[in-house]
């Protein structure tokens, strides 16, 4: 097993070296294959296979239409899965052997799927001596690299905060963005007594329980000590006796007082998607990638914004979660190895950049003259600086951390669990 130790960058490192601003999302599995034949006379056609989760396909779909007219001869077969699965199946297929040329690599450590995971298996392609490596932001390699070399492409980062209804606040005459974590209560309060549901939370999707925690951390434990996670990993701190009892006091409160849609455990991620996009939730804590998604299903995209939640009681303590976002790497024991990083090569293009960070509303990894920023994530800008810090797993030092933390906080929310058993778990799992 190989962990970020070995590709090391301290919290601190990160809010000063990061270039911009983990988990993503899923949905109904999808298929995409370009029909094109290689012209009579060309190089003998290629077929690659790449396997995602849902929120790459609008990128995807568009890049496989460019690369298919830089190279016309390859023909990519792309299909989509659950996150879920992708990190069950997909996985199992890594490690027997049989798994498609390019397929999805979340960043950093942490689970199943994470480039250090899969690269210390010695199932990922080195893309180093690719141009666009180069290039890498120093506070994002470590999410990228092991040992200093690239494992996976990313396009850039994303932000986890409020998406919400802009009509329904107006409707209940709110304003956003709260500055303060009392502000932030006494807004869902009122958006309470306006008669819809503040928080939209779709925790049986495993992945969604996660992200109201890595919301609040930021402000709880890493304002106070940035530099938790190399304590932790040294065996100096846990997440029993830190801000992670305070974050997960303050995800009960709003399940306690009554700030989620009935039975959150029974809700999916789709389902958070609609109440907010049709007005029966104000809003869901969600990652900034799918917001493109919430907007698809709202009648008005313009409808749909998005600010940071305020996790500490004075506004200068507020930190907020910045991460790499998914991406993906080539099998290093396929049969189409140079053809796969080929591909990859193009991606790091920075217009290929540019078009998948506009695609999932993303921080391009790298900005020119025609990079745009999604403005439902400019509020999160000014944190970028110096508060913000990569989500929490990507630090993490295996892949058992991960779905004991989604666990626990089903757990947590249905009355089966107490915070000090819940914390217990995390910590034997990190230990692990």
């Amino acid at each position: 097993m190989t962990d970020l130790r070995h590709a090391k960058v301290s919290r601190g490192q990160f809010l000063r070296l990061m270039g911009g601003l983990a988990v993503a999302a899923a949905a109904t599995a999808c298929s995409t294959r370009p029909q094109t034949a290689a012209p009579s006379g060309s190089a003998a056609a290629t077929d690659l296979k790449f396997v995602g989760v849902a929120d790459q396909k609008a990128p995807m779909d568009e890049l496989i239409a460019a690369y298919r007219k830089v190279r016309p001869e390859v023909r990519l077969t792309a299909s989509y899965a659950p996150t879920d699965q992708v990190q069950t199946s997909l996985r199992t297929q890594l490690g027997a052997g049989n798994a498609p040329d390019l397929h999805v690599v979340y960043p950093g450590n942490g689970s199943a799927m994470s480039m250090s995971q899969i690269a210390g298996a010695g199932l990922l392609a080195d893309l180093s001596g690719q141009s666009w490596t180069g290039t890498i932001p120093t506070g994002f390699k470590p999410a990228l690299q092991v040992d200093g070399k690239t494992m996976m492409y990313s396009a850039g980062s994303s932000v986890i905060g409020a998406i919400y209804n802009t009509k329904v606040f107006e409707k209940a005459g709110v304003e956003a963005p709260p500055t303060t974590w009392t502000e932030f209560l006494a807004l869902c309060d009122k958006l309470k007594k306006s008669g819809v549901a503040p928080i939209a939370l779709g925790a049986q999707t495993p992945w969604v329980t996660q992200l109201i925690t890595y919301a609040l951390v930021p402000s709880t434990v890493y304002a106070k000590d940035p530099a938790f996670d190399d304590k932790q990993l040294a065996g100096q701190a846990t997440f029993a006796e830190s801000g992670w009892r305070q974050a997960m006091e303050m995800y009960l409160e709003l399940s306690e007082r009554g700030f989620f849609n009935d039975k959150p455990n029974g809700t999916t991620f789709e389902q958070q998607i609609s109440m907010v996009a049709t007005g029966r939730a104000a809003m869901a804590i969600q990652v900034s990638a799918v917001l493109p998604d919430f907007r698809k299903s709202a009648s008005s995209p313009g409808d749909l914004s998005m600010f940071p939640v305020p996790g500490a009681d004075s506004a200068d303590q507020v930190w907020i979660p910045a991460g790499v976002v998914v991406g993906l790497g080539a099998g290093a024991k396929g049969g189409n190895v140079e053809a796969a990083t080929a591909f990859i090569d193009f991606l790091g293009r920075q217009e290929s950049i540019n078009s998948w960070a506009k695609a999932i509303s993303a921080i391009p990894l790298t900005q020119d003259a025609n990079s745009t920023i999604d403005p439902a994530v400019q509020s999160f800008l000014p944190f970028t600086k110096d508060r913000a810090v990569p989500f929490m797993d990507q630090r993490w030092p295996n892949a058992e951390v991960q779905p004991v933390h989604f666990a626990v906080v089903q757990e947590l929310l249905a009355g089966k669990a107490t915070i000090d058993e819940a914390l217990k778990k995390m910590d034997e799992a990190y230990q692990k």
